[in-house]
Protein backbone atom coordinates (compact mmCIF):
# COMPACT_ATOMS: atom_id res chain seq x y z
CA UNK A 1 0.00 0.00 0.00
CA UNK A 2 1.46 3.36 -1.04
CA UNK A 3 0.51 6.74 0.41
CA UNK A 4 0.95 10.44 -0.05
CA UNK A 5 3.58 12.24 1.99
CA UNK A 6 4.74 15.84 1.84
CA UNK A 7 6.21 18.62 3.92
CA UNK A 8 4.59 21.97 4.73
CA UNK A 9 6.02 24.60 7.08
CA UNK A 10 8.44 22.03 8.46
CA UNK A 11 5.73 19.43 9.11
CA UNK A 12 5.89 16.03 7.45
CA UNK A 13 2.41 14.74 6.60
CA UNK A 14 1.29 11.33 5.39
CA UNK A 15 -2.07 9.92 4.23
CA UNK A 16 -3.51 6.58 3.17
CA UNK A 17 -3.84 6.59 -0.63
CA UNK A 18 -7.41 5.27 -0.71
CA UNK A 19 -8.52 6.81 2.55
CA UNK A 20 -9.67 5.00 5.72
CA UNK A 21 -11.95 1.97 5.54
CA UNK A 22 -14.73 3.45 7.68
CA UNK A 23 -17.24 6.08 6.63
CA UNK A 24 -16.83 9.35 8.51
CA UNK A 25 -13.15 8.80 9.38
CA UNK A 26 -10.19 10.88 8.19
CA UNK A 27 -6.62 10.35 9.32
CA UNK A 28 -3.10 11.62 8.74
CA UNK A 29 0.37 11.24 10.16
CA UNK A 30 2.35 14.29 11.30
CA UNK A 31 5.96 14.80 12.31
CA UNK A 32 7.73 18.04 13.28
CA UNK A 33 10.75 17.73 10.98
CA UNK A 34 11.95 21.32 11.46
CA UNK A 35 11.64 21.12 15.29
CA UNK A 36 9.51 24.27 15.21
CA UNK A 37 7.35 22.99 18.05
CA UNK A 38 3.58 23.07 18.39
CA UNK A 39 1.46 25.77 20.02
CA UNK A 40 -2.12 25.50 18.83
CA UNK A 41 -5.52 26.62 20.04
CA UNK A 42 -8.08 23.81 19.85
CA UNK A 43 -11.22 25.11 18.16
CA UNK A 44 -14.69 23.57 18.27
CA UNK A 45 -15.54 21.71 15.07
CA UNK A 46 -18.17 19.23 13.88
CA UNK A 47 -15.89 16.24 14.55
CA UNK A 48 -14.19 14.49 17.45
CA UNK A 49 -10.40 14.56 17.12
CA UNK A 50 -8.22 11.67 18.30
CA UNK A 51 -4.46 12.30 18.53
CA UNK A 52 -2.23 9.28 19.10
CA UNK A 53 1.30 10.31 20.00
CA UNK A 54 4.34 8.31 18.92
CA UNK A 55 7.32 7.50 21.11
CA UNK A 56 7.83 9.02 24.55
CA UNK A 57 7.22 12.72 23.78
CA UNK A 58 4.37 14.29 25.74
CA UNK A 59 1.98 17.06 24.74
CA UNK A 60 0.83 19.67 27.24
CA UNK A 61 -2.92 20.23 27.26
CA UNK A 62 -4.01 23.50 28.83
CA UNK A 63 -7.74 23.94 29.44
CA UNK A 64 -10.21 24.69 32.22
CA UNK A 65 -8.83 21.67 34.15
CA UNK A 66 -5.33 23.22 34.19
CA UNK A 67 -2.15 21.97 32.51
CA UNK A 68 -1.89 18.24 31.95
CA UNK A 69 0.73 16.13 30.13
CA UNK A 70 -0.76 13.67 27.65
CA UNK A 71 0.75 11.36 25.07
CA UNK A 72 -2.58 10.78 23.30
CA UNK A 73 -5.98 12.43 23.71
CA UNK A 74 -9.52 12.87 22.42
CA UNK A 75 -10.94 16.36 21.91
CA UNK A 76 -14.72 16.65 21.89
CA UNK A 77 -16.65 18.66 19.31
CA UNK A 78 -16.82 21.59 21.75
CA UNK A 79 -13.65 21.25 23.84
CA UNK A 80 -13.89 24.68 25.47
CA UNK A 81 -10.87 27.02 25.62
CA UNK A 82 -7.89 24.71 25.16
CA UNK A 83 -4.33 24.86 23.83
CA UNK A 84 -1.97 22.07 22.86
CA UNK A 85 1.79 22.57 23.14
CA UNK A 86 4.70 20.25 22.48
CA UNK A 87 8.13 19.74 20.99
CA UNK A 88 9.43 16.99 18.67
CA UNK A 89 5.80 16.10 17.95
CA UNK A 90 4.99 12.96 15.96
CA UNK A 91 1.47 11.59 15.93
CA UNK A 92 -1.41 10.04 14.04
CA UNK A 93 -4.46 12.31 14.00
CA UNK A 94 -7.92 10.84 13.40
CA UNK A 95 -11.01 12.97 12.72
CA UNK A 96 -14.31 11.27 13.53
CA UNK A 97 -17.61 12.54 12.15
CA UNK A 98 -20.62 11.89 14.44
CA UNK A 99 -21.57 8.69 12.58
CA UNK A 100 -18.11 7.27 13.29
CA UNK A 101 -18.04 8.58 16.86
CA UNK A 102 -21.23 6.68 17.59
CA UNK A 103 -19.53 3.44 16.54
CA UNK A 104 -16.01 3.98 17.88
CA UNK A 105 -16.08 6.05 21.05
CA UNK A 106 -17.11 3.39 23.54
CA UNK A 107 -19.05 5.89 25.69
CA UNK A 108 -21.90 8.29 25.05
CA UNK A 109 -20.58 11.34 23.17
CA UNK A 110 -22.26 13.49 25.83
CA UNK A 111 -19.65 12.33 28.34
CA UNK A 112 -16.92 14.10 26.36
CA UNK A 113 -18.70 17.41 25.75
CA UNK A 114 -16.52 20.35 26.72
CA UNK A 115 -13.40 18.31 27.38
CA UNK A 116 -10.03 17.08 26.18
CA UNK A 117 -9.61 13.55 27.57
CA UNK A 118 -6.55 11.32 27.78
CA UNK A 119 -7.00 8.44 25.35
CA UNK A 120 -5.79 5.89 27.92
CA UNK A 121 -8.59 6.97 30.27
CA UNK A 122 -11.18 6.21 27.59
CA UNK A 123 -9.81 3.19 25.72
CA UNK A 124 -7.51 1.74 28.38
CA UNK A 125 -5.21 -1.14 27.46
CA UNK A 126 -6.15 -1.20 23.74
CA UNK A 127 -5.02 2.44 23.46
CA UNK A 128 -1.68 1.65 25.11
CA UNK A 129 -1.20 -1.38 22.87
CA UNK A 130 -1.95 0.70 19.77
CA UNK A 131 0.55 3.35 20.88
CA UNK A 132 3.25 0.69 21.29
CA UNK A 133 2.58 -0.80 17.85
CA UNK A 134 2.57 2.60 16.15
CA UNK A 135 5.80 3.60 17.89
CA UNK A 136 7.48 0.35 16.78
CA UNK A 137 6.34 0.74 13.15
CA UNK A 138 8.98 2.08 10.75
CA UNK A 139 6.84 3.76 8.05
CA UNK A 140 3.87 6.09 8.00
CA UNK A 141 1.90 3.72 5.81
CA UNK A 142 2.35 0.93 8.35
CA UNK A 143 1.21 3.23 11.18
CA UNK A 144 -1.83 4.45 9.28
CA UNK A 145 -2.76 0.92 8.23
CA UNK A 146 -2.47 -0.26 11.86
CA UNK A 147 -4.72 2.60 13.00
CA UNK A 148 -7.24 1.87 10.26
CA UNK A 149 -7.37 -1.83 11.23
CA UNK A 150 -7.73 -0.94 14.92
CA UNK A 151 -10.70 1.35 14.23
CA UNK A 152 -12.31 -1.21 11.92
CA UNK A 153 -12.16 -3.84 14.67
CA UNK A 154 -13.66 -1.42 17.21
CA UNK A 155 -16.55 -0.65 14.88
CA UNK A 156 -17.37 -4.29 14.16
CA UNK A 157 -20.74 -5.30 15.57
CA UNK A 158 -21.67 -1.90 16.97
CA UNK A 159 -25.27 -0.81 16.33
CA UNK A 160 -25.61 1.83 13.61
CA UNK A 161 -26.79 5.34 14.32
CA UNK A 162 -30.53 5.72 13.83
CA UNK A 163 -31.29 6.65 10.19
CA UNK A 164 -33.34 9.66 11.30
CA UNK A 165 -30.56 11.03 13.49
CA UNK A 166 -27.98 10.43 10.75
CA UNK A 167 -30.22 12.20 8.24
CA UNK A 168 -30.80 15.08 10.68
CA UNK A 169 -27.06 15.57 11.07
CA UNK A 170 -26.50 15.39 7.31
CA UNK A 171 -29.23 18.01 6.81
CA UNK A 172 -27.63 20.35 9.36
CA UNK A 173 -24.27 19.99 7.61
CA UNK A 174 -25.77 20.45 4.12
CA UNK A 175 -27.63 23.57 5.28
CA UNK A 176 -24.50 24.85 7.07
CA UNK A 177 -26.42 25.07 10.30
CA UNK A 178 -29.11 27.31 8.84
CA UNK A 179 -32.24 25.37 9.80
CA UNK A 180 -34.86 25.56 12.54
CA UNK A 181 -35.04 22.57 14.88
CA UNK A 182 -38.85 22.47 14.60
CA UNK A 183 -38.61 22.24 10.80
CA UNK A 184 -35.97 19.52 11.07
CA UNK A 185 -38.15 17.44 13.42
CA UNK A 186 -41.22 17.91 11.21
CA UNK A 187 -39.32 16.60 8.17
CA UNK A 188 -39.13 13.18 9.92
CA UNK A 189 -42.62 13.34 11.39
CA UNK A 190 -41.09 13.60 14.87
CA UNK A 191 -41.91 15.98 17.68
CA UNK A 192 -39.28 18.54 18.57
CA UNK A 193 -38.83 16.80 21.95
CA UNK A 194 -38.26 13.39 20.35
CA UNK A 195 -35.64 14.73 17.93
CA UNK A 196 -33.95 16.63 20.74
CA UNK A 197 -33.70 13.49 22.91
CA UNK A 198 -32.55 11.02 20.22
CA UNK A 199 -30.17 13.45 18.52
CA UNK A 200 -28.51 14.49 21.79
CA UNK A 201 -28.08 10.88 22.90
CA UNK A 202 -26.37 9.77 19.68
CA UNK A 203 -24.55 12.94 18.57
CA UNK A 204 -23.63 14.31 21.99
CA UNK A 205 -25.00 17.78 21.20
CA UNK A 206 -28.50 19.18 21.02
CA UNK A 207 -29.73 19.90 17.46
CA UNK A 208 -29.54 23.63 18.19
CA UNK A 209 -25.96 23.36 19.46
CA UNK A 210 -25.00 21.20 16.46
CA UNK A 211 -26.39 23.80 14.04
CA UNK A 212 -24.51 26.53 15.93
CA UNK A 213 -21.28 24.50 15.73
CA UNK A 214 -21.58 23.75 12.00
CA UNK A 215 -22.30 27.42 11.25
CA UNK A 216 -19.34 28.48 13.41
CA UNK A 217 -17.04 26.04 11.60
CA UNK A 218 -17.78 27.71 8.25
CA UNK A 219 -17.41 31.16 9.80
CA UNK A 220 -14.09 30.29 11.46
CA UNK A 221 -12.64 28.98 8.19
CA UNK A 222 -13.71 32.15 6.38
CA UNK A 223 -12.30 34.43 9.09
CA UNK A 224 -8.97 32.58 9.08
CA UNK A 225 -8.91 32.89 5.28
CA UNK A 226 -9.00 36.69 5.62
CA UNK A 227 -12.69 37.47 5.09
CA UNK A 228 -14.06 40.46 7.00
CA UNK A 229 -16.36 39.82 9.97
CA UNK A 230 -19.19 41.69 8.23
CA UNK A 231 -18.98 39.55 5.10
CA UNK A 232 -18.68 36.36 7.13
CA UNK A 233 -21.74 37.22 9.22
CA UNK A 234 -23.78 37.77 6.07
CA UNK A 235 -22.49 34.72 4.18
CA UNK A 236 -22.84 32.30 7.11
CA UNK A 237 -26.38 33.23 8.08
CA UNK A 238 -25.84 35.26 11.24
CA UNK A 239 -28.45 37.89 12.02
CA UNK A 240 -25.76 40.57 12.16
CA UNK A 241 -22.12 41.10 13.08
CA UNK A 242 -22.80 41.21 16.86
CA UNK A 243 -24.48 37.80 16.52
CA UNK A 244 -21.29 36.44 14.92
CA UNK A 245 -19.24 38.08 17.69
CA UNK A 246 -21.33 36.40 20.41
CA UNK A 247 -21.09 32.94 18.84
CA UNK A 248 -17.34 33.16 18.25
CA UNK A 249 -16.80 34.37 21.80
CA UNK A 250 -18.96 31.55 23.19
CA UNK A 251 -17.33 28.78 21.15
CA UNK A 252 -13.74 29.94 20.69
CA UNK A 253 -13.31 32.15 23.72
CA UNK A 254 -12.08 35.11 21.65
CA UNK A 255 -13.30 37.80 19.26
CA UNK A 256 -13.63 37.23 15.49
CA UNK A 257 -10.58 39.46 14.99
CA UNK A 258 -8.48 37.41 17.38
CA UNK A 259 -9.69 34.20 15.77
CA UNK A 260 -8.75 35.49 12.32
CA UNK A 261 -5.18 36.16 13.44
CA UNK A 262 -4.66 32.86 15.23
CA UNK A 263 -1.83 30.67 13.95
CA UNK A 264 -0.03 27.50 14.86
CA UNK A 265 3.31 28.87 16.02
CA UNK A 266 6.73 27.68 17.08
CA UNK A 267 7.42 27.34 20.79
Amino acid sequence: MRGHQDTENGWEMAHLPDGPSLDGVRMAGFRDRATVGLDMQVLPQPAVIVVIGLGDALLTVEDTAGQRPMRSFIASQSPGPARIRGEDVACVEVSLAPRAVHALLGVSPRELDGSVTALDDLWGRPARHLHERLSDATTWQERLALTDAFLTRRAAGTPPMSPEVAAAWDTIVARRGRIRVADLAASFGWSRKRLWSRFTDQIGLTPKRAAMLVRFDHAARALCAGESAGNVALACGYADQPHLHRDVLALAGCTPGALASRTTSAT
